[in-house]
């Protein structure tokens, strides 16, 4: 019997009839087909807004992508303390120099109530106030004269030496270079901003050949510097590993990167996978843990491996907004609130929870990923589709509850 599953669901009352008119297996066979059709339509409408729904709070996606939508709500949860600057902050007040650079005395000509001079009355006090302001800034230009001179015994002329790195005529000094390479890759302004800024202000004109050439020459002067930082990051403890796209001559790159609490190694390539973990070197003899996202490319390598809770607070965010099951939240406030354990846990000098509290968390994440699971079971296999293969999608709630009871099985 041929598929009575129209292609088009817009069916006449005389084609419903004919169908039914086949018998009972061709009603069965048309209202399954459109229950898989209404099921895929259903999965594909929910799919689309999802990704609708989700921005930089609840997903990975960049804050570029917001749009100008409302500003997302924070993640921080709300604090008994009031808003402002706390009581024994040290604030940020603009304080009181003991060194000025130049005192500027304002005298007392006449006595403003009954105009005697007061020239020659000696002074009582001061009483001073400080105004801190720029210097006018403007190049300062040093000469170098190397001395020549004779020989007179075998009349060889002898050159004085000038100092390492003065080479030409006339050049820009290493200051100014390093301002360059500053506002360049640090500040990212254009090449063309970099360039006016220094007209307006150092009244230097610089074309885009010089501030490539500092950076190059920078970037070589480091090249020790960045070695130094691999080493130290390959030898941590815990390093936190990431990636992301950039654009490179035009087209889609990676930015790999490796940190620790004081150092960050980056590493550039023109792919985010296994490829570019191989290229960057580390992770295939690192020993320590690897905090990471989750991507599939860092589970290759045999160190140990830890998921990133800031990625899960965002997944958690998303299914509460998005389904309102209240075992997210839950599992949220649960993750903050044991990261407060172990941070005052380190404020007052212990390395580690104790046996109890541990015990707790593990009761309480185990009974939230339980709920997670029981509220997001996994779909129903297609009915008879000889067209749908491998195992049924997961919905997204459904597999972040398994991501993290997986993760709780490995710790």
């Amino acid at each position: 019997m041929s598929d009575p599953t129209p292609k088009n669901l817009a069916m006449s009352r005389d084609e419903i009839r004919a169908i039914y008119a086949q018998g009972e297996d061709a009603v069965i066979a048309l209202v399954e087909g459109l229950l898989q059709r209404i099921a895929g339509l259903e999965e594909r409408i929910e799919a689309l807004e999802n990704q609708h729904a989700k921005n930089s709070r609840n997903s990975s996606k960049p804050p570029s992508g917001d749009g100008f939508a409302p500003k997302p709500r924070s993640q921080r949860r709300k604090s008994e303390r009031s808003s402002g600057g706390q009581s024994g902050h040290p604030g940020a007040t603009l304080e009181w120099s003991e060194e000025v650079d130049a005192v500027m005395v304002h005298p007392v000509e006449t006595c403003e109530v009954c105009g005697i001079s007061l020239r020659a009355v000696e002074v009582e006090s001061w009483e001073s106030r400080q105004v801190q302001d720029l210097a006018p800034i403007q190049l300062s230009v040093t000469e170098h004269r190397a001395e020549v001179k004779c020989c007179p015994g075998c009349q060889t002329l002898n050159r004085g030496a000038f100092p390492v790195g003065v080479n030409s005529v006339v050049q820009y000094g290493a200051s100014l270079k390093s301002l360059m390479v500053y506002f360049l890759d640090y500040q990212l302004l254009a090449s063309a901003r970099v360039a006016e800024l220094f007209a307006d202000i150092f009244g230097c004109l610089l074309s885009e050949a010089t501030l490539y050439t500092s950076r190059e020459r920078c970037f070589e002067t480091l090249e020790p510097i960045e070695d130094w930082i691999f080493e130290q990051v390959a030898l941590a403890e815990v390093i936190h590993c990431d990636e992301t796209g950039m654009r490179v001559k035009g087209g889609l790159w990676w930015l790999h990167v490796a940190s620790t609490d004081g150092f960050t190694f980056y590493f550039v390539h023109t792919k985010r996978g296994r490829a570019a973990l191989e290229a960057m070197a580390l992770l295939p003899n690192f020993e320590g843990v690897s905090v990471h996202d989750g991507w599939k490319s860092y589970a290759q390598y045999e160190c140990d491996h830890a998921l990133c809770n800031a990625h899960h607070l965002r997944e958690l965010e998303f299914i509460r907004e998005r389904y309102a099951q209240t075992w997210a939240e839950e599992m949220s406030i649960l993750l903050c609130d044991l990261k407060q354990q172990v941070d005052d846990a380190k404020m007052q000098g212990h390395s580690t929870l104790s046996r109890d509290l541990v015990q707790w968390f593990e009761e309480r994440y185990v009974l939230l990923i339980e709920a997670g699971l029981s509220l997001n079971r996994i779909n129903d296999p297609p009915l008879d589709d000889a067209k749908s293969r491998g195992r049924p999608k997961n919905r997204p709630q459904r597999t972040y509850s398994t991501a993290y009871s997986s993760t709780k099985r490995r710790c």
